[in-house]
């Protein structure tokens, strides 16, 4: 079981409290864009919202975040670190800031 903190605004548009917990199955190793897909299933109103619905790329202010690691610019297929796939640790979803 995958655990996904979403930002709050995300968590609004899907109507869901805390953490979403998603069971990604299969033989292939459980990375960013499976995990997005399943999201994206399972809540078809966030299409768009993370990534581009068309390109598949991550949106320009949303940052992924794991083990105290910054995944944003990790390739979409690698696999997610391991206690993120045992649920030990969430796959955090973050809206980033800019500004001045």
């Amino acid at each position: 079981m995958i655990r996904v903190v979403l930002p709050a605004h995300l968590k609004t548009l899907a109507h869901v409290t805390g953490e979403v917990r998603l069971e990604v199955a299969g033989p292939e190793p459980a990375t960013q864009r499976r995990v997005l897909d399943a999201i994206e299933a399972r809540y078809p109103m966030l299409l768009g919202t993370i990534r581009d619905r068309h390109s598949g790329k991550r949106r320009a202010f949303v940052r992924f975040y794991a083990c105290e690691e910054d995944l944003s610019h990790t390739a979409p297929d690698a696999p997610l670190p391991e206690r993120v796939v045992t649920g030990e640790e969430p796959l955090i979803i973050l809206g980033a800031m800019a500004g001045g």
